[in-house]
């Protein structure tokens, strides 16, 4: 016999599961004695949305399924804003909740809430477990669930009484889930047409998203483009699956991406989406998108083809194995006047930014970041400028090295997504690149990297302001800027509570027991990313940048992709 309790950690162990994060609570606590004697890591957050986010980055940059352990009530209600973001994006995430006893469910108990009424609008499944013998099943089920088919969150919510009481049960697998049946394997006949479309195209173009991180098909595309010499875009989330240091690459697409790339797209005869939805920051305006070309969309999820923009050549299956039986279909290409416009566009219209100001910019601190770790880090974004400066100005070669949040736009991912993909890859530099109105909505993490001796890296480009807001309020709103003013830094080390920008992030950092650092000039940051990069314990770098600063190119809301803005000025 054993308890319900003996079950999860058990469970835990045959999914995998070597590193978890959460926070304990009255309900939860069989759960967490068992723990204490298991061989599981268990990272103790200081909040549950940044346990979730943790579970979250650990997941996107090991490719495992992340796993958080939260108690009832305002434990479980607080990993919703992270499960949602796991959900837009895809990741696949098993959140355990702790509840109160099956008897007191209903009555308004003490920390008593609907978690799985509350969750299952943001998540792919969830479970409320009511009998212990079904407990060792339902816990490999959710772990099926949350990493096969597309990916995603699952919750399982546990009463008390289920945790404390006792079963013989156990589960061996394989799970058996009724009317869950993933396919994975493409149509043969559809890849013969995708393929035909392809050595017949003149203008073929290739639309990656991260679905092409999630099915490990970066090799796959990689291959296809070079064989077929076909130019490649991808999405903010499908960043590192194709090297944007190659000729072919055109970088990011969509509302901040390449002018190249959304020329490309504008312009060629077959579009093939390969693991993207194609979501409104990428499409614009959906009448004008791709006008002239045939589209294939290959996705695992039958219910995203023909979503948002219809699919001549729909192809439903896992795209690493669509694409091992595709380029055995493909014929090399050359592509010479294709080829020889891209690499106009690409001359003509690189990211770019001013250099007639002595201020310091942001995008020429990232720059500098590229060029110390020489690309070999996992970059972690918040939500804003800062995040679609990253994503232009650091070139991406290697899947799992961007981690953002994309379809949901959470502002407070950054930190404690970083320090779960630092939990989950000890050896690689993991740099966490916010801006100073995100990295305050999770700030309390960082000692969580400080006590678990995880050396992140925490770049904030202080611009004294909501940037992405104030942007569109400087745009379309005749300059009026309502309520994203955060205050301007002054002087070296003076934030000063009058007039002055508070709080102070260096004395923040440090009162957390990281190393701070304030960069002002552009001959400082040099010297403090190194510092930074080369120290063994966490460094928060506040970089102040110029506040009026934008993101260009942009397509402004409902605009095609050729009306994309160049500058204000």
């Amino acid at each position: 016999m054993k308890t319900g309790a003996d079950c999860i950690v058990e469970g835990l162990q045959k999914a995998g599961v070597k590193t978890m994060f959460g926070l304990p609570g009255g309900s939860v606590l069989d759960v967490f004695d068992r723990l204490y004697s298991s061989p599981i890591e268990f990272i103790l957050a200081r909040h549950e949305q940044g346990a979730t986010h943790m579970a979250d980055g650990y997941a996107r940059a090991t490719g495992k399924i992340g796993c958080c352990l939260v108690t009832s009530g305002p434990g479980a209600t607080n990993t919703v804003t992270g499960l949602a973001t796991a959900h837009m994006d895809s990741v696949p995430l098993v959140c355990l909740a702790g509840q109160v006893p099956l008897s007191m469910i209903g009555n308004d108990a003490f920390q008593e809430a609907d978690t799985t009424g509350i969750t299952r609008a943001v998540t792919k499944h969830n479970y409320l477990v009511r009998d212990v013998g079904d407990l060792p099943r339902i816990l490999a089920e959710a772990f099926h669930v949350a990493g096969t088919g597309r990916p995603g969150p699952v919750v399982v919510d546990i009463p008390k009484n289920i945790q404390q009481a006792q079963t013989k049960a156990c589960f061996d697998g394989p799970v058996q889930i009724r009317g869950y049946r993933p396919s994975s394997t493409g149509h043969p006949k559809q890849i013969e047409k995708l393929a035909e479309a392809i050595n017949k195209a003149d203008r073929p173009l290739l639309y990656v998203g991260g679905g092409a991180i999630i099915s490990d098909a970066a090799a796959e595309v990689t291959a296809l483009a070079r064989k077929a010499r076909i130019p490649v875009t991808t999405t903010l989330l499908g960043l590192g699956a194709f090297p944007e240091t190659d000729p072919l690459a055109l970088r990011m697409l969509g509302m901040h991406g390449s002018v190249a790339a959304n020329y490309a797209t504008t312009g060629c005869d077959l579009l093939i989406s390969a693991g993207a939805r194609f979501d409104d920051r990428v499409t614009g305006k959906i009448s004008e998108f791709a006008p002239d070309a045939t589209i294939a969309h290959i996705d695992i999820d039958p219910s995203a083809i023909s979503k948002n923009v219809q699919a001549d050549i729909p192809v439903v299956g896992d795209l690493k194995l669509v694409l091992k039986e595709l380029l055995k279909l493909v014929k090399p290409g050359k592509r010479t006047a294709w080829l020889k416009q891209i690499a106009a566009w690409q001359k003509q219209h690189p990211f770019t930014y001013r250099q007639d100001t002595t201020d310091l910019l942001p995008q020429f601190v990232i720059e500098q970041i590229y060029k110390i770790t020489k690309g070999d880090a996992i970059v972690v974004t918040d939500v804003g400028q800062h995040q679609m400066w990253s994503a232009q100005f650091y070139k991406y070669t290697k899947p799992r090295t961007f981690l953002s949040s994309g379809g949901l736009g959470t502002m407070g991912y950054g930190m404690p997504a970083a320090i779960g993909a630092q939990a989950g890859c000890r050896n690689k530099t993991v740099v966490n690149i916010a801006g100073d109105g995100s990295i305050q909505m999770n700030f309390q993490e960082l000692v969580v990297a400080v006590n678990n001796k995880l050396p992140i890296n925490v770049v904030i480009l202080n611009n004294g302001c909501l940037g992405m807001v104030r942007q569109w309020q400087e745009m379309f709103y005749g300059k009026r800027y309502s309520s994203t003013q955060l205050g301007r830094p002054s002087k070296r080390g003076k934030p000063g509570a009058r007039g002055g920008y508070l709080p102070d992030f260096v004395k923040l950092a440090e009162a957390h027991g990281a190393v701070g650092i304030r960069v002002e000039t552009r001959e400082e940051v040099d010297p403090a990313l190194r510092k930074a990069f080369d120290t063994d314990a966490p460094v928060v770098v506040e970089c102040l940048v110029r506040q009026a600063e934008n993101v260009y190119p942009m397509v402004p809301s409902g605009a095609s992709l050729t009306e994309m803005i160049h500058s204000m000025a």
